[in-house]
């Protein structure tokens, strides 16, 4: 039989090994939740939703965004009706304003979108008002 002692320098060492093991169950756990997190676990926030779609229609259509006028959650993502900049003059009220109609899916990316109307934007909405 063999006698083993059970050095200070071999408990050292045992304790450093198990401190580094509970280390890469610690990353590994971490990373596993960062993965599920952006896995689409979460919807995005309506005003994240509003944000991006802006962003996204301006730079599809070259158009500035000025305003969202309608905004729904649906079952297949998200639906809004965006006020576009679509010709500037002078003097301002003769600008030519769009509203668009825009869908997102449930991670906020557009999906489509359509003009609806088309306008100045000094006058007043006639729809509904007859």
């Amino acid at each position: 039989m063999s006698n083993t002692n059970n050095t200070p320098e071999s408990q050292d060492t045992q304790q450093s090994s198990q401190a580094s093991q509970k280390t890469q169950e610690s990353r590994k756990s971490n990373n596993s939740q960062k993965v599920q997190g952006t896995q689409g676990s979460r919807r995005p926030r309506p005003m994240e939703v509003l944000r991006e779609a802006r962003a996204q229609l301006a730079e599809l259509t070259g158009m500035t965004a000025e305003s969202v006028s309608s905004f729904e959650q649906t079952e297949g993502g998200w639906a809004l009706e965006v006020e576009v900049l679509e010709l500037e003059r002078v003097p301002d009220t003769m600008s030519l304003m769009a509203s668009y109609q825009v869908e997102l899916d449930d991670e906020g990316q557009l999906t489509g979108y359509r003009r609806v109307r088309r306008y100045e934007r000094g006058r007043a909405d006639t729809r509904g008002g007859r």
